[in-house]
């Protein structure tokens, strides 16, 4: 396919046709890695999901930045 770059503020553009997109599965706002190799454009989808270790999350957790209990109303089934 043929297409043409264009000027985007400073930089340059190229639009990525639907069907091409779907195919490597990004979508507006998706994280790609660009990178040049042998005189051609390569566009690589990152997986940027945040990973999170419940184990250090918990770690992280102080006295000084635990809170205590936030009344929220009177019990209204099986609290206790």
């Amino acid at each position: 396919m043929i297409t043409a770059i264009a000027k985007w503020g400073n930089s340059l553009a190229l639009r990525i046709p639907t069907a091409f997109a779907r195919e490597i599965a990004v979508k507006e706002g998706a994280s790609v890695d660009i990178s040049v190799a042998n005189g051609a454009l390569l566009v690589r989808p990152v997986d940027d999901s945040p990973v999170y270790d419940l184990d250090e999350l918990l770690r992280g957790i102080t006295e000084d930045n635990r809170h205590g209990e936030i009344a929220t109303g009177r019990a209204v089934g099986n609290e206790f």
